[in-house]
């Protein structure tokens, strides 16, 4: 195999990893918003449950508000009763006596109702506690991992970065201008094996002046139809 052909498919496997670390690079900050979100919505989550708990409990005293209202009104009403010497006026006043009273048992109705929905908001928010806290837990040790993982592959970015400035070093100017265009634009690779005449790059069929050109392995061939560098597939691990 040429010489440079070596140096080149050294330095095509230092340019694939760098490209498929940043690529893990770019997705930590993505990682690290999702699990934000889901702490976000994990305390959201708490948060609603505790408000409707304090909802519930706001409600209740407004009731009991509302009973000592009445409770009052039904005393005044009963000191006018005892005063009054009226037939007439003593009934209605009892009638008004007997509106609260229905009222003050209504209203102990919906707060037995609320106090029931208290104790399960209560129990609601409990489990909801525990369940955020694990979240924040898990969460924490996932964002540490990530803030490793991320230390560790711009730690091995720059050593294959260091790499490849060494092995571009090694390669003639002009052979690796050509190199790095194909690499930029092809994707995945710019040196490619031939086997049995056929480019792996774009599975087309070479003449066979290239493929006799290739397995002589004196010069740099390209291949015809997509450009890719060719060497010879059969001499790979030899």
């Amino acid at each position: 195999m040429h010489s440079e052909l070596e140096h080149l498919l050294v330095l095509q496997d230092r340019q694939q990893k760098i490209r498929q670390i940043e690529a893990e690079v770019r997705t930590v900050p993505l990682q690290r918003t999702s699990l934000e979100s889901q702490l976000a919505a994990s305390v959201a989550s708490l948060d609603t449950i505790k408000q409707r708990a304090r909802q519930v409990e706001i409600d209740r005293k407004n009731l009991e508000l509302d009973v000592g209202t009445r409770q009052q009104s039904i005393a005044r009403l009963r000191t006018q009763q005892y005063e009054t010497r009226k037939n007439d006026e003593f009934q209605a006043i009892g009638h008004e006596i007997q509106r609260y009273e229905k009222e003050i048992s209504e209203i102990e109705d919906r707060e037995l109702e609320l106090m029931d929905q208290a104790d399960k908001l209560k129990a609601e928010v409990s489990v909801e506690e525990k369940k955020a806290s694990g979240t924040k837990e898990s969460i924490s040790r996932q964002t540490k991992d990530l803030e490793e993982k991320s230390k560790a592959l711009n730690a091995r970015l720059d050593e294959l970065k260091k790499e490849r400035e060494e092995l571009a070093g090694k390669i003639d100017e002009d052979l690796l201008d050509r190199f790095d265009r194909l690499f930029a634009s092809k994707g995945d690779a710019a040196v490619v094996a031939l086997e049995h005449d056929v480019c792996t790059g774009c599975h087309m069929k070479v003449t066979t002046a290239t493929a006799n050109f290739v397995r002589a392995g004196k010069e740099i061939v390209n291949c015809e139809q997509c450009g890719r560098i060719l060497y010879d597939g059969t001499q790979e691990g030899s």
